[in-house]
């Protein structure tokens, strides 16, 4: 029986960013965790004032931090990840936990070679200066409007800025963003595209600056040898903030629906 829900956020957010969904799904009679990144524990307001352990969280550490959340409950969960998120939870997938897994608007794992522009522009002020690599870097509330909140209006944008938004670790912008696929080996974002898993679900919003369409389409589209559950959907109109921008209930229920119904089952759908 699917119990549990593990929500787990993405990059330049904390757990916060799933504020409207842990009463939603809990309506549902689910349990909900929403674990942070290691040392994201303390508020935003900590955390901007103090990014030291930003700058130098590691995905490795990440992934085995909420890998021990996971372990720890009697059932496999049912596991949601948006943005970077979206990368952990099919890394955790890959590792044989969940029940199913969904990732929204999700920043690719190895291999996907696909960078369309407004992803380039998106990720700009971070990639401009190879010094950002070793540190916590945010973006300002005009560039956080153009990555993340592109639907909204200037002001509604500013106040999610002010409310949620945190520097992320330079080095994972720089490692597995735009340049992750010129390095030689296997990077920390490498899953076997191939193996069994839990069913997964990617869903891409159709004016998503960051993480685009066809990032989240080309993602889905490597698993197309996998015998496991694959599918991918594009909801009209939805951004990047899509999880809390208005009609973030629509992107609950598909999420939750889509697990619930598919955990545990074998038939592989082709994308």
């Amino acid at each position: 029986m699917i119990d549990t829900v593990v929500l787990v956020h993405g990059l330049w957010m904390t757990p916060r960013s799933w504020r409207h969904w842990v009463p939603r799904l809990e309506a549902r009679g689910l349990r909900v965790l929403t674990p942070a990144y290691p040392g994201f524990e303390v508020e935003v307001e900590a955390l901007r004032a103090d990014p030291s352990v930003i700058a130098t969280l590691t995905v490795p550490d990440t992934v085995a931090h909420l890998a021990g959340v996971i372990e720890e409950l009697p059932n496999p969960p049912v596991i949601i990840g948006h943005s970077f998120g979206g990368t952990l939870t099919q890394l955790l997938l890959a590792r044989g936990y969940g029940a199913a897994g969904v990732v929204i608007d999700s920043a690719p794992t190895e291999g996907v070679r696909v960078t369309p522009p407004s992803q380039a522009r998106s990720l700009s002020p971070i990639l401009k200066s190879l010094g950002n690599r070793r540190r916590a870097v945010g973006f300002t509330p005009e560039e956080f409007h153009y990555a993340f909140t592109n639907t909204l209006s200037v002001a509604a944008s500013r106040e999610v800025w002010e409310e949620f938004a945190i520097p992320a670790p330079g080095r994972w912008v720089w490692d597995y963003g735009l340049f992750a696929n010129f390095r030689p080996g296997h990077q920390e974002t490498w899953v076997d595209y191939t193996r069994d898993r839990a069913p997964l679900l990617f869903v891409a919003g159709e004016r998503d600056h960051i993480m685009p369409p066809a990032v989240n389409r080309k993602n889905a589209q490597k698993y197309r040898k996998s015998l496991a559950v694959t599918e991918y959907r594009e909801l009209p109109g939805r951004d990047h903030w899509t999880c809390a921008a208005p009609g973030w209930e629509e992107v609950a229920d598909l999420a939750v629906d889509w697990a619930l119904e598919h955990a545990e089952r074998g038939p592989r759908a082709v994308v």
